[in-house]
């Protein structure tokens, strides 16, 4: 199965493609290349978009915009080319390049998105406390001076266990379907919801 796979939901966006497992190429820019990323992903392994069995999308949380703009960009290829989705969290994603890792995404406000008892939820970054646990993310960079004092290990910012690989997504994807039955995971309301309220 060849399967085109991106996430945009945090502040560095992850593509790839892949064909039974293996990785046939793979990016890593920011959201608003998505698209672009796609493409040349595609020439970069002379690859058709017609070929194209599926597509796998981070779902988030993450970057309300960011998350919208990835879903957006799934549900345009997905119809134009009449291709089956699945939906991955970006938390899964960031679990499956470092096993045994607690996944943190930033999720601004001085928050962290995380899972916790089966739910994803989002903490004040200065309650969270792992102490002997590896930390991985944009969030465990961002805060990893209160999470090292606390007495977890953040690996070097430039460490590519950071980043949510579009491979992990492919490798997750289950329950392919139609593009509009994938639902974001959002965790709070956007700042615009709370600007107005």
């Amino acid at each position: 199965m060849l399967i085109l796979a991106f996430d945009t939901a945090t502040s560095v966006a992850t593509s790839a493609l892949v064909r039974g497992g293996g990785v046939l190429g793979e990016r890593a820019t920011t959201p608003v290349r998505v698209l672009e990323d796609v493409d040349a992903l595609l020439c970069e392994a002379a690859v058709e978009p017609g070929e194209l069995d599926a597509l796998a999308v981070g779902l988030g949380p993450g970057s309300f915009t960011g998350v919208r703009m990835g879903l957006a960009a799934a549900r345009a290829l997905a119809l134009s080319l009449d291709l089956p989705v699945a939906g991955v969290s970006t938390l899964a994603a960031l679990a499956a390049g470092a096993p045994e890792a607690l996944p943190l995404i930033d999720a601004k406000r001085r928050e962290l998105f995380l899972e916790r008892d089966g739910e994803i939820v989002a903490l004040p970054a200065v309650t969270l406390e792992a102490p002997g646990r590896v930390c991985v993310g944009d969030g465990a960079v961002r805060y990893r001076a209160h999470l090292e004092r606390t007495g977890a290990t953040v690996p070097p910012d430039d460490d590519q266990v950071h980043l949510p690989r579009a491979r992990f997504h492919a490798a997750l994807a289950e329950d392919f379907g139609p593009a509009d039955a994938l639902r974001p995971v959002y965790v709070r309301a956007p700042d615009a919801d709370r600007m107005l309220a």
